[in-house]
């Protein structure tokens, strides 16, 4: 029989986050082996479980939740949204405006779909949250990478921004606090992004999906509160804030210049119509959360747990020869450098692979986020304090065969 075969417009998409380095994990667990993951943001998988409020809201509500909701959602949550962006200073948002998903991800491929044709470009960071590269190429459209600073913090290098700029470019994303890096960028930084989006009349798909899971004090500026002559597209959600993943609750905000945006808002519209709806339950989960005790503050507190696995983190992995790491000042990751000169790596995934084999714990490289050179890797510092100790330490003992192997 002719063999099936994929689409060749899988031909570029990848995931490395549950990709197949990930799959030798689960071989090797189902084989009996217990493995260390520091691959993924699945908060809820090492006890951080969502607020009880809003756990015992959606039990409540659950008899009335089998029907279709409105295809963008539910008037109560999508106001709740609206109130929300109040609070962040973003000017003009109406509850047509807000469109609830399943989680973020469905709302960034939606927002994605709706505006490109083959061969638009979309101007993405380097290192990305690899989704965004997968749904740009998905699209017909062509992802154009921009390189982020690893020496000022990983922000984003505007100059290097402006030179990907062609004819073709539809718009620009920006990941803010990021996903892999942690950096948080201030809002000199984000009003230089809006002005590259201003003069060549971009638009600015903005993921805030971090914006309280914020350390040391700091603060989180909304790119869509600084101007309203840029069309924003914004996704948020409950699943990090809340830890809440697996509830698959999300909303997307659309921003600023809408007056030139009919025809898009249309094809959002349409898209939000043809998936019917999205899950009730956790469209039910959107006001408690926004309008309830906000326990991630504890969280990220100086005595709270992920401040203290975050600082755990930061002195391990730096305590370890040849490797550097810039603090992460929100999210849930770090992205470790391993000098080239000590750790001669040319393939990060089989290094990935190696680590796993040897030491069974589970990073990400840093390639599988579009990073170019093989000298990156991406962890989580979810574990407990415990587990993080016992992880990095495996780690180090890795790198220190590593080391010994290549200096003979």
């Amino acid at each position: 029989m002719k063999p099936i075969v994929k689409s060749s417009k899988l031909a570029n998409v990848a995931y490395d986050i549950r990709g197949p380095v990930l799959d030798k994990a689960r071989q090797m667990e189902e084989e009996g082996q217990k493995i260390i993951k520091l691959n993924i943001g699945n908060v809820a998988a090492f006890g951080l479980e969502p607020p009880d409020e809003i756990v015992q809201d959606m039990i409540r509500n659950m008899p009335h939740t089998a029907g279709y909701t409105d295809s963008k959602g539910l008037f109560a949550p999508r106001k709740a949204v609206v109130h929300y962006t109040q609070q962040k200073n973003v000017a003009g948002v109406t509850i047509d405006d807000v469109y609830l998903g399943n989680g973020a991800s469905e709302l960034i491929a939606m927002g994605m779909n709706a505006l490109l044709n083959d061969g638009d470009e979309v101007l993405i960071p380097s290192p990305d949250y690899p989704l965004y590269t997968a749904v740009v190429g998905l699209s017909g459209g062509t992802p154009v990478h921009y390189l982020c600073d690893e020496s000022t913090g990983w922000m984003p290098d505007i100059e290097h921004m402006k030179s990907k700029i062609t004819p073709r470019t539809k718009a620009l994303v920006v990941i803010n606090p990021n996903n892999p890096t942690g950096a948080l960028y201030p809002e000199s930084v984000l009003r230089e992004i809006v002005e590259v989006a201003r003069t060549h009349q971009l638009i600015v798909f903005a993921d805030e999906i971090y914006d309280k899971t914020l350390y040391d004090g700091e603060t989180h500026t909304s790119i869509s509160s600084l101007a309203d002559d840029v069309l924003f597209v914004t996704v948020n959600g409950l699943s990090k804030n809340y830890r809440s993943c697996g509830y698959r609750s999300g909303w997307m905000v659309v921003s600023g210049e809408k007056r030139h945006a009919k025809d898009y808002i249309e094809g959002l519209n349409m898209l939000a119509s043809l998936r019917l709806c999205a899950n009730t339950p956790g469209q039910l989960a959107i006001q408690t959360a926004l309008g309830g005790y906000q326990s991630i503050n504890d969280l990220v507190a100086p005595t709270g747990r992920l401040c203290r696995q975050r600082d755990l983190a930061y002195e391990l992995l730096s305590a370890i020869p040849g490797v550097s790491v810039v603090k992460p000042k929100a999210a849930l990751y770090m992205f470790p450098k391993l000098d080239p000169k000590i750790y001669p790596i040319h393939d990060d995934q089989q290094f990935a692979y190696d680590l796993l084999s040897e030491q069974k714990v589970l990073i990400v490289q840093g390639t599988g986020f579009n990073w170019a050179t093989p000298d990156h890797f991406r962890i989580v510092f979810l574990p407990n304090s415990d587990d993080l100790t016992e992880a990095i330490g495996r780690i180090a003992k890795f790198l220190e065969h590593y080391r010994k192997r290549h200096s003979a």
